[in-house]
């Protein structure tokens, strides 16, 4: 056996544990054991190399940058746990409910908003479903259509910034986290358009799936609604101008803005009068499990990254990817196909502490910018969440459906949200500077 056959052992085992079901960082670091006892004994492994864990794990935990990630989460979770959510349906469901698709078009909306304000996807796919779900189908939307809007606009908090996923992968890209949100931006609003253009579509060529909300339900006068829209929208669109235009502007770090938007998000609760220690405890608990969750990710990341390069399994994955017929169109295709089955299986963070490490120095070799690289592989990671049978977005909105309707009435509702992302990923490769013209 020689390093060549060793490190794709290595990479195809610890895949192979992870789908058992075993948790994903211990199958990492697990693996990598395993791997490094084989390697010693065929001579292909030094332990001496085990001498770098220390400095490895101490540099992850004085990484300034994924302090980003809880103050981020805590942020959305507090706005989340606070009403923002609910008040925003509520809203939008007036403004467009007079029209066929409205309440579908204002889920959208609230998708996007609720995307920029808070990040986190499961929070606002709950939110969404509990609230807009019921409603939708109580006045005669198709359940398929109803719920793969929902599922599709939970997940453009991957995409569009403050994206907790962005600010991992660029610290695994080591590139600007700051780079990664500006050159997101435009293509998670253009998603977002994109799944507005179908909704109109769809009502006009099939009004019986999204028909117009009746008028005594939106009863209302325009100065009411004119007041609610102010008091219920601005806030939340400052504390995004001012949490986002501080990083763009170069005035603040994501980790800074971060703390800004946490302090700005319960500024907003105890406004609302909605700031409990209930709540606030609440949203602690939420940030404290999933940053956690993060961080123990990492370090099993860590420990199989360093057998992995030393067992040679590094410079294998890179012979192979650079050596591809086909060159750089090629290793596209393979990259994205690798991210999209993976995506049936793994979680995000998963999938770029595995494969980030791997796929960077090779899209580095041929040349590719890292930002644009590391938006492509996000609007490809947002469609993990929509994937059957495993997309997390379809768990979520398993979890609060109504029993009848069927799980194949989701699977079947997110299809063509799924087929509009991969048109996206597909403009995001042909064009690039959709990405790299706010940075040159």
């Amino acid at each position: 056996m020689n390093n060549d056959i060793l490190g794709p052992l290595m990479f195809v085992g610890a895949l192979a544990l992870i789908f058992t079901g075993y948790p994903v960082a211990f199958s990492l670091a697990g693996s990598a054991i395993l791997f490094a006892i084989i390697g010693n004994l065929l001579g292909q492994f030094d332990w001496i190399l085990f001498s770098a864990l220390p400095n490895r794990i101490f540099g992850i935990m004085g990484n300034y940058v994924l302090l980003a990630i809880p103050f981020f989460i805590l942020m959305g979770t507090v706005l989340q746990r606070s009403g923002l959510a609910e008040d925003l349906l509520e809203t939008f469901g007036i403004l467009f409910g007079r029209l066929r698709g409205g309440l579908a078009i204002g889920v959208i909306l609230v998708g996007t908003l609720l995307a920029a304000a808070t990040g986190v996807v499961g929070a606002t796919v709950v939110s969404m479903g509990m609230i807009s779900l019921p409603i939708m189908l109580r006045y005669g939307y198709s359940s398929s259509l109803a719920t793969g809007v929902i599922a599709a606009s939970g997940t453009l908090g991957q995409v569009i910034p403050p994206s907790v996923v962005l600010i991992v992968l660029g610290d695994q890209l080591g590139v600007s986290v700051g780079d990664l949100f500006l050159g997101s931006l435009v293509p998670g609003l253009a998603l977002a358009g994109f799944y507005l253009v179908y909704v109109v579509i769809i009502s006009i060529f099939k009004p019986e799936m999204a028909p117009a909300l009746p008028a005594e339900i939106i009863d209302i006068s325009k100065a009411d609604l004119a007041k609610r829209v102010f008091k219920v929208m601005l806030p939340p669109l400052a504390l995004i101008l001012i949490v986002l235009g501080s990083i763009f502007a170069g005035v603040a770090t994501p980790t800074e803005a971060g703390a800004m938007g946490v302090l700005g998000a319960l500024v907003l609760a105890a406004l609302n009068r909605r700031l409990t220690l209930k709540m606030l405890i609440q949203a602690l608990d939420s940030t404290v499990e999933l940053t956690t969750m993060v961080i123990v990710l990492l370090l099993g990341a860590t420990i199989f990254s360093l057998v992995f390069r030393g067992v040679g399994g590094a410079e294998s994955v890179e012979q192979l990817l650079t050596n591809l017929p086909g060159g750089r169109v090629s290793f596209l295709l393979f990259v994205n196909l690798l991210v999209f089955f993976l995506g049936f299986f793994l979680d995000y963070f998963e999938i770029v502490f595995i494969i980030v490490p791997l796929m960077a120095p090779v899209a580095l070799d041929f040349g590719f910018d890292l930002v644009w690289f590391g938006v492509m592989l996000g609007v490809n990671l947002q469609t993990s969440f929509l994937t059957p049978p495993f997309g997390f977005s379809l768990f979520y909105l398993r979890g609060i459906a109504p029993p009848e309707i069927a799980t194949t009435s989701i699977y079947k509702g997110v299809i063509p949200f799924i087929a509009i992302q991969v048109t996206a990923l597909l403009l995001l490769i042909l064009f690039p500077r959709i990405v790299t013209w706010p940075l040159s």
